[in-house]
């Protein structure tokens, strides 16, 4: 392992820890029986970006509003992780199909690799898990503002001679409730039932 690998490994895991003890400070006790998820015990409202996405169309904080959104951070040559969970995610959907349509969950993925997906890129990926997932993309300044409100560790490798380069990030899916607020985090690894059944308890409790 080169010295600048090891020390991205190094920073990477404080990052990450330093999220998930920020997560666990502010963790409710008013909800028993969840399984996975991390509820917080206030919703946090986002500060205000924009992106852009597959479609080419504008995302903004207000893109959001009036739906239950899980939103997971990846990039399209990611190799393991980012397919994992977005299968993952799909089967998800297949679960919360009897859910009324306004208490399904958008999908959105958020690319943490601007440099090469581009709205065309993100749209040809997600669809090939759902073609309802949305791909979101945009300046790697308006990217960064969403990881560092949320808590999500980016860290991108060195090239490769053939000018690859992978990243490493966070895992966690983060729940943001109909009016743009963070609610919730469900932490890695993840199973579809799992989430299914703590994501039906939040939104009943919401209700």
């Amino acid at each position: 392992m080169t010295r600048h690998l090891a020390w991205t490994v190094v920073l990477v895991a404080v990052l990450a820890g330093a999220t998930t003890a920020w997560i666990a400070m502010r963790r409710t006790n008013a909800e028993p029986g969840l399984e996975v998820a991390t509820l917080l015990d206030a919703g946090r409202p986002l500060a205000a970006f924009e992106l852009t996405d597959q479609n080419g169309r504008e995302f903004l904080r207000e893109s959001l509003r009036g739906q239950w959104t899980m939103m997971f951070f990846g990039f399209t040559h990611c190799p393991d992780v980012c397919p994992t969970t977005l299968a993952t995610l799909r089967e998800l959907r297949r679960i919360l199909a009897d859910l009324p349509l306004e208490d399904q969950p958008v999908i959105v993925l958020v690319s943490v690799d601007p440099a090469r997906d581009t709205p065309e890129a993100l749209a040809r990926y997600v669809a090939h898990f759902d073609p309802q997932f949305l791909g979101v993309t945009g300046p790697p300044e308006a990217i960064e503002m969403l990881t560092r409100d949320l808590g999500v560790a980016v860290s991108i490798g060195p090239s490769s001679d053939d000018g690859n380069y992978t990243i490493d990030h966070t895992a966690a899916i983060f729940l943001i409730d109909p009016s743009a607020e963070y609610v919730a985090v469900f932490g890695s690894p993840h199973a579809a039932d799992v989430i299914a059944r703590d994501f039906r308890s939040i939104v009943a409790a919401a209700s």
